[in-house]
């Protein structure tokens, strides 16, 4: 059997920085009230065509490739983790394995919101330590200043853009121990009803 160990670490975030003073501009908040509840100061945001979830994602990949001294061809395997993907089909994976000049390593895309780039080192782990992959890129990349609403403001100030990745090895030394996901889907749970 074989480990799995993160070799490369990248991220990714637009240059565009939105203030909490920024978003008192548009929406019933400040500053303080933000900091009290979130601790969170400034996001960034994409401007419109100068990036997409895909591209930080590859911004991301690039810095983490370098970083873990591997080549592109080296990785055999690419997990993109988003609930904001440029198009519904085709998906980021794909798009991000085209974007590296990738030819024919598999690639898919985990929609599971917050916990999706859990799941993603999950599936990744789980390829590694099968032997169905020796060099996994996994991606988490999100473009949320495009869904947000906006007139929902213990929301809307939560959320930025940005991409990070890693690349996953396999090792003969122990790396990631073990990954464990769950799931409750139960439809009282989701609206938040109690029941």
């Amino acid at each position: 059997m074989y480990h799995s160990k993160i070799s490369g670490l990248g991220f990714y975030v637009p240059e565009n920085t939105v203030t909490n003073d920024d978003l008192s501009k548009i929406i019933d908040t400040n500053d303080d009230w933000i900091q009290e509840r979130t601790g969170i100061q400034e996001r960034r945001h994409i401007i419109n065509g100068q990036d997409t979830t895909t591209s930080m994602g590859v911004k991301a990949a690039k810095i983490a490739i370098e970083r873990a001294g591997i080549s592109n061809e080296e990785i055999d395997f690419i997990v993109f983790a988003t609930l904001s993907p440029d198009y519904y089909f085709p998906g980021p994976g794909v798009l991000v394995q085209r974007d590296l000049g990738l030819k024919t390593v598999g690639a898919l895309d985990i929609r599971n919101q917050c916990s999706g780039f859990v799941y993603a080192l999950s599936v990744a782990d789980n390829f590694i330590k099968t032997g169905a992959a020796k060099c996994v890129l996994v991606i988490g990349a999100e473009t949320m200043s495009r869904i947000t609403d906006y007139s929902d403001r213990s929301n809307a100030i939560l959320w930025g853009d940005g991409g990070g990745a890693i690349i996953l090895e396999a090792s003969d030394q122990p790396g990631i121990l073990s990954t464990h996901i769950h799931a409750d889907g139960s439809y009282e749970k989701l609206l938040h009803v109690p029941s």
